[in-house]
């Protein structure tokens, strides 16, 4: 049974479990419209994500129109997920507004001589660096977030399909992005219309190391 989103409170250690046991890339979406607020409280809770110096560089780009989603999908190699999904999400990485967001993103409960200092720190690491650097620093960070919201659309009863094979160039063109930004992921959203493939992952035993 799906849970409409507005219960979202505190998910439960036990929810984000089943959900992350349950969750499958799905490719074939009911014709449902999604209401703008569920998918404006994914993005909020996505956003609670936790990143180096509260940095907090993802930035997301919600898609409905049928004709920029199916450049889009022409983009992705023809990926047909975001033709059929009501709702594709592009995250992407901007270090440039990121770093002129400082102070405002770093916490204002910390001690006034810790969050100055903090900001020095994140300013004098960041500036020495190229945009490339920049960048890639800043879509690890996002990726962190990507999982959250793959995570948060399936306890809440949503599907799936995060793509990473695309064209970045023609992303950032058709969206009218920046030059500098780092496209992370097309997100397809919306209610499934199959089940997808039963999920086939190694075993965690041959993955984990204890010391």
């Amino acid at each position: 049974m799906r849970t409409d989103i507005s219960d979202l409170g505190t998910i439960p250690a036990s929810d984000a479990a089943e959900a992350a046991d349950r969750r499958r890339s799905i490719r074939a979406y009911e014709a449902t419209q999604i209401p703008e607020a569920d998918v404006r409280e994914l993005l909020r809770l996505a956003g609670r994500a936790p990143s180096a110096y509260n940095a907090q560089p993802w930035r997301f780009v919600v898609v409905k129109d049928p004709g920029l989603k199916g450049a889009l999908s022409a983009a992705a190699y023809g990926q047909q997920q975001i033709l059929r999904a009501p709702v594709t999400i592009v995250m992407y990485s901007d270090m440039a507004d990121a770093l002129a967001r400082m102070p405002e993103s770093m916490h204002p409960e910390l001690p006034r001589d810790k969050r100055e200092a903090g900001v020095v720190s994140f300013l004098a690491t960041f500036n020495g660096k190229s945009v490339e650097e920049r960048e890639a620093w800043g879509n690890s960070q996002s990726n962190i977030a990507l999982g959250y919201l793959l995570l948060l659309a399936e306890a809440k009863g949503y599907g799936t399909s995060p793509m990473l094979g695309f064209a970045p160039n023609k992303v950032k063109e058709l969206l009218g992005l920046p030059p500098h930004v780092k496209v992370t992921a097309l997100i397809a959203l919306g209610y499934p219309a199959e089940d997808g493939f039963r999920p086939h992952r190694l075993s965690s035993e041959s993955l984990v190391l204890f010391r």
